[in-house]
């Protein structure tokens, strides 16, 4: 597996995983994409994931050529895992608003959130609105799960 953070050059890959969803603002809080890269890592998933942080964890300042980065992976992502913990006061997850929006419709967008997010009931009917045969994950784990199968499926083709 090889882990692609936004202060590196996208790597174009087809087998491709990008971790989309809310983003720490300040370092006193911790990301949940490092623990959504271990749990890709134990199922053997060998393809790129895209990480839209710094690979220092440091928390960003200018977000002109993170815009750019996030565009370009999104663009290219066999598959985007939105992971929504949304806590307004530490999370609040606008932009991740946005790129649900945009993407939502797409065969490749799989969406989770824990049972404790705040304010996700539109995302969720947005959700299942364009994807009846899909399950909301409450488990970053299954989640996970399912972007690698639909992955390797995909690719397999």
């Amino acid at each position: 597996m090889q882990v692609n953070y936004s202060d590196q050059e996208v790597i174009l890959a087809r087998k491709s995983i990008f971790l989309a969803g809310p983003t720490p603002r300040d370092e006193a809080v911790h990301s949940w994409r490092p623990y959504a890269i271990k749990l890709l890592r134990e199922m053997g998933f060998d393809g790129v994931v895209y990480v839209p942080e710094y690979e220092t964890g440091e928390v960003l300042h200018n977000y002109d050529n993170q815009i750019e980065w996030e565009w370009k992976a999104l663009d290219h992502a066999g598959a985007i895992l939105f992971w929504v913990p949304r806590n307004l006061e530490t999370m609040p997850a606008f932009t991740t608003n946005v790129e649900f929006g945009l993407f939502v419709k797409e065969d490749r967008t799989f969406y989770g959130r824990p049972d404790n997010a705040e304010l996700i009931r539109y995302l969720d009917s947005l959700y299942v609105r364009y994807h009846e045969d899909r399950y909301i994950y409450s488990n970053l784990r299954s989640l996970c799960s399912k972007c690698c199968d639909y992955v390797q499926w995909k690719t397999s083709k």
